[in-house]
């Protein structure tokens, strides 16, 4: 496989494009590649995984370096080069409608300056899936190609594979997004009332937080209804992550935020409290756990598509359907 050459950075990044275009929804028969862009692979997860897309009509087409472990860094699924190998093909291979991300963790983002955007805006739209540090590679699509996309579960993740909730929801996202406009969770409720209007970005706080100052990140989530969930982050780093979003710029004119789920991150009522301090003086709607991220059962939400923000209602109504038909 030829390892992709690191284009040139570029001077400046635009942010995201107000209306981005939307991949079209899968059909039974499409082929689906999974890739490892960041943390090793466990196998049978793995396999567990492809089941279930091979069960939805789908055909999972593993990339070659899906299972390797990185020599000397064990956290990374193989060298930086082959991950972005391994993107690099499944999105310029015609015959894929969808890429799907086996786990999360950490590696996604030094995929970011290895390849070349220009190269993959001139392939036809295809789908991402994935969350936790996928978000980079989400930001990516919204920032270079102008593509929507899914925050949502992962090939070999736990939530995918043993959750039926989880794998349901997305299947319907996937095979019938007109059927899955609205979103909301068992625990959703607004922790700053009110209602908003804008373009649905974000993922995990941390990452977003990490990107900030770099040559690949958005200068600013203005009119956005901003999606953010972490794990494993106790309040004071969350504290931190929100302060370095907010004293960068970047969360200047967001129209509201929908938060997702902060597992291991420490009691409920502290990350709350450090959530409003803040968020609050930002003045828009903040829903409170929508249901989306790193718990246990996960629902998939939309990157880059119009949508209302009920706080008091605890919901985000998609205004379009996450993906496109068919036919358009």
């Amino acid at each position: 496989m030829t390892t992709p050459t690191p284009p040139a950075p570029a001077a400046t990044v635009p942010s995201a494009p107000q209306t981005l275009t939307r991949p079209r929804r899968l059909a039974p028969g499409d082929r689906v590649a999974v890739i490892a862009p960041s943390g090793p692979i466990d196998a049978t997860r793995l396999e567990a995984g492809c089941a279930i897309l091979r069960s939805w009509g789908l055909e999972p087409v593993v990339a070659p370096h899906v299972l390797d472990v990185h020599p000397r860094l064990g956290y990374l699924a193989g060298s930086d080069e082959d991950r972005a190998g391994d993107f690099r093909q499944a999105w310029l291979d015609p015959t894929i409608a969808a890429v799907i991300c086996a786990r999360g963790g950490y590696g996604a983002q030094l995929l970011c300056d290895l390849l070349d955007w220009d190269e993959l805006r001139a392939a036809p739209p295809k789908l991402l899936i994935g969350f936790s540090d996928v978000t980079a590679l989400h930001e990516q699509l919204a920032i270079r190609l102008g593509l929507a996309s899914l925050y949502g579960p992962m090939g070999a993740g736990s939530s995918f594979v043993g959750d039926p909730a989880t794998s349901e929801h997305l299947r319907r996202t996937l095979f019938d997004p007109a059927g899955v406009t609205t979103l909301t969770g068992p625990q959703a409720g607004p922790l700053v009332p009110g209602r908003a209007h804008g373009i649905t970005a974000g993922g995990c706080a941390s990452v977003l937080a990490t990107e900030c100052g770099t040559p690949a990140a958005r200068p600013s989530f203005a009119g956005t209804i901003l999606l953010l969930e972490d794990v494993s982050e106790q309040p004071y780093r969350i504290d931190r992550i929100l302060s370095q979003l907010l004293r960068s710029g970047a969360l200047d004119g967001v129209s509201g935020v929908a938060l997702g789920s902060w597992e291991a991150c420490g009691p409920a009522d502290r990350i709350r409290d450090v959530i409003l301090e803040r968020l609050g003086p930002l003045g828009v709607p903040i829903l409170w756990e929508l249901g989306f991220g790193h718990s246990p059962s996960t629902l998939t939400v939309p990157l880059g598509v119009p949508a209302v923000l009920d706080a008091d209602a605890g919901t985000l109504t998609l205004e379009v359907p996450a993906l496109a038909d068919r036919t358009e």
